[in-house]
């Protein structure tokens, strides 16, 4: 699949990346952490718009881990600043190509004057179709099943649920990704080879694909190739191909 103008069949419909290797990019050649980060983020706008021009219809995008906290407050700050002119930047571009802006994670962990601009930005893209970029900040896999867990026991111990009538779908509809699908494909970036605390549920059945470039380096060339090798796989779900 050389461009966008080739196979699209199979497509994943959604597909979640772990953006990783922005300090290690920028070790490389004699930059600052934050150089990394300023090209990690400026990599997203062309990640989203190949995604929305290729016809995926959900992205997930990791910006930051709850266990980023613990970084250097000054790195901290500089992230959140970085997501701020992120969001700024981009509001018009995300309406004009019908791109609906949805996040996941603790939210209230943010800096004020960052989540009044995303909330803005959701609330401006909330009735757009064309595709939806679901950014995880602030957010790990074990704390979102926490809180869904936290949500479930509480309608039980106020008797509006019965626990014999919790299943999949009830969990799934507590969770931060509710109404969207579970992800098809997920990418890791930078040669790391594990999942590090990312959509622990709903990766179930996800593809996954790991490449040794580093984030900054990860460009639409890149995630087409991604996508190719998706195309190419065979998924069973724990049954039988009767083609293979």
């Amino acid at each position: 699949m050389s461009d966008l103008e080739g196979d699209r069949s199979n497509l994943p419909l959604h597909v979640a990346i772990i953006p990783d290797g922005n300090g290690r990019w920028a070790r490389k050649r004699g930059l600052s952490r934050l150089q990394g980060h300023i090209e990690g983020t400026a990599r997203i706008k062309e990640i989203v718009t190949a995604a929305r021009d290729l016809g995926i219809r959900v992205l997930t995008i990791w910006g930051f881990s709850n266990e980023n906290w613990s970084r250097p407050e000054e790195e901290v700050d500089a992230l959140m600043e970085l997501l701020r002119e992120y969001i700024l930047s981009e509001r018009d571009h995300l309406i004009k190509n019908q791109i609906q802006l949805r996040m996941m994670g603790e939210m209230d962990r943010l800096p004020p004057i960052v989540l009044q601009e995303i909330q803005k930005t959701m609330e401006l893209s909330a009735h757009l179709n064309g595709m939806v970029l679901n950014m995880a900040i602030s957010y790990g896999g074990r704390q979102e099943l926490v809180r869904a867990i936290r949500k479930i026991s509480g309608l039980c111990r106020e008797g509006q649920l019965d626990p014999e009538a919790i299943d999949e779908e009830l969990v799934s509809s507590h969770l931060d990704t509710r109404g969207l699908p579970d992800p098809d494909l997920i990418i890791r970036t930078s040669g790391e080879m594990r999942v590090s605390n990312f959509l622990l549920w709903q990766m179930s059945y996800s593809e996954f694909y790991f490449t040794d470039k580093y984030w900054p380096e990860f460009d639409r060339a890149e995630l087409l190739k991604a996508v190719s090798v998706f195309q190419e796989r065979q998924r069973r779900y724990g049954g039988i191909n009767n083609h293979a």
